[in-house]
């Protein structure tokens, strides 16, 4: 190809450059456009965002706030609440504690004397049994130390009739409040009276003979003669009260000078155990209707009152426990079987475990064939051995 013709495709090369140029530019700013777009319409759907964001942070905030306020609120509400409720619960411990105006429990002198015959009637008479009980004891099998609590005399214990849990506590000789905690759980586990509920009896009882049975709390009351009160758990009440058809009581265990009448429980029922002067040097017992807290019947014993500390009756048949003067290893040294039974002599003379001091207090359990008894503040439990007095 000639120079000449050269020359002549060099415009038509450069307006072709021109139009692709022109294309690509355009291309180029069309793109260009296209991505602005999309960027502006990035920031106002970001900016949107954003504001949506923001508002619902703001309201989530308002939310919190307002669920704060709501949860203070409540918080104070349970707080007077709580408030209120043990200002109720006081009140309801307080109004349990009021009894009604005690029946007037006199002496009336030609009742008196009529129950003391009755009761001498049937004195020293043979027992006719209403169970067929028919077991002593054998050995201590075990013994636990529960805790120390309290003074150094008194007396704790559960319903002996009842299936009920509670332990009622008598703390010193001579008191009108008697702690109840709802189990022994409850008792083992806090040293403070706080756990526990209180019962302010209407008269105050004296030393460490009283028992639950039944629902009902039997205690001792001293106006001059020795009263048997018998107090209704459930209504807080003074259900039936009685002179203890005795004359001139005296202690009846020689190692615990409080106690002048030991209310005691067994598989036959209530039973009195107490002293007098009449026969000052041994133990008497008695039989005690739990309804109408008459006499039934009476029995003089072959067991001392010295260095007697305690005593409770297992199947109709009295254990008297003895110590020394010096605390030393108490043991059941005197029996008395109001059936006859089981004659002295062949009953087994049981010996409890080395302990603190001496005992103020035994209780036995007839359902759980255990004793409960307090030893110089410390309470324990002695589980026993049993066998048929045939066995023996």
């Amino acid at each position: 190809m000639g120079p000449w013709r050269c020359l002549l495709l060099l415009p038509l090369l450069a307006v072709a450059l021109r139009a692709q140029q022109q294309q690509f530019m355009e291309y180029v700013e069309r793109r260009l456009t296209l991505l602005e777009e999309r960027i502006s319409q990035w920031h106002d759907q970001s900016s949107r965002y954003s504001t949506e964001l923001r508002d619902f942070k703001n309201q989530v905030l308002g939310m919190l706030e307002t669920a704060e306020k709501e949860r203070e609120a409540m918080r104070s509400e349970a707080e007077s609440a709580a408030v209120r409720v043990d200002r109720l619960e006081r009140e309801v411990d307080y109004l349990e504690t009021q009894n009604p105006a005690p029946p007037c429990v006199e002496v009336d002198e030609t009742l008196m004397e009529k129950q003391v015959a009755t009761a001498k009637q049937r004195k020293n008479e043979k027992y006719t049994k209403l169970t067929d009980c028919s077991d002593t004891i054998a050995s201590v099998r075990a013994m636990k130390i529960l805790k120390r609590f309290g003074s150094t005399s008194g007396l704790w214990t559960k319903d002996a009739a009842g299936n009920s849990e509670k332990i009622y506590v008598f703390d010193g000789t001579a008191n009108d409040t008697v702690y109840v905690f709802p189990r022994m759980r409850e008792f083992t586990l806090f040293s403070a009276t706080r756990k526990a509920a209180r019962i302010k009896l209407p008269y105050p009882w004296v030393g460490t003979g009283h028992l639950v049975y039944d629902g009902h709390l039997y205690y001792i009351r001293q106006q001059g003669s020795f009263q048997v009160i018998k107090f209704s758990l459930a209504n807080k009440t003074v259900v039936d009260s009685s002179v203890f058809p005795a004359e001139e009581q005296i202690p009846v265990f020689g190692l615990s000078p409080f106690t002048y009448i030991e209310v005691a429980a067994d598989e036959e029922g209530l039973w009195a155990i107490y002293a007098t002067k009449e026969d000052e040097k041994n133990i008497c017992l008695a039989k005690l209707d739990p309804t109408s807290l008459d006499i039934e019947q009476m029995w003089d014993t072959p067991c001392p009152r010295e260095n007697a500390e305690g005593a409770f009756v297992v199947c109709g048949t009295l254990h008297v426990v003895y110590n020394t003067r010096l605390p030393s290893r108490s043991r059941v040294q005197c029996v008395f079987d109001v059936s006859g039974t089981l004659a002295p002599e062949d009953a087994s003379l049981v010996y409890f475990p080395k302990r603190y001091g001496s005992h103020s207090s035994m209780k036995y359990s007839p359902r759980e064939r255990q004793i409960y008894a307090w030893d110089d503040g410390y309470q324990i439990i002695y589980r026993m051995e049993m066998k048929k007095k045939l066995e023996v």
